[in-house]
């Protein structure tokens, strides 16, 4: 899904997950500055600034300046963004409703079967090597 949503708005995989963050941030009521999005997705200022430039130019976020803060900026996902990504997301989960409707009882018992066992067969990896 997340390839198709990046395919179809043009984007790389950190220009996506910024755009989400930015999009929950917003829902939430919460400012973000380049420098929490660059912690958040482990990224350098140098590659922060590049990619608020590009996502900027796309017209997918703003600069704002920060309320109380003059030398600081607010990085805000335009409502064009907020669009784009509720109409390829909507195609895509409506499509994936009537797939999910249309499976027998039997059919939905074994996919619920064998989603359950992968989870905890997941689960059980030590991914900390101890």
């Amino acid at each position: 899904m997340r390839r198709r949503t990046r395919n179809s708005m043009a984007m790389g995989e950190t220009d996506l997950l910024a755009l989400r963050y930015l999009l929950e941030a917003e829902t939430a009521g919460q400012e973000v500055r380049p420098k929490e999005l660059a912690a958040r997705l482990g990224m350098t200022s140098a590659s922060m600034t590049a990619l608020v430039d590009r996502m900027a130019t796309s017209g997918y976020i703003t600069r704002q300046p920060h309320p109380s803060d003059r030398r600081a900026i607010i990085l805000r996902p335009t409502r064009g963004a907020d669009e784009e990504v509720r109409h390829t997301l909507g195609k895509m989960h409506g499509r994936m409703i009537e797939v999910a409707e249309s499976l027998s009882d039997e059919e939905a018992k074994a996919v619920l079967h064998f989603l359950l066992h992968m989870r905890e067969a997941v689960d059980e990896i030590d991914v900390d090597g101890e």
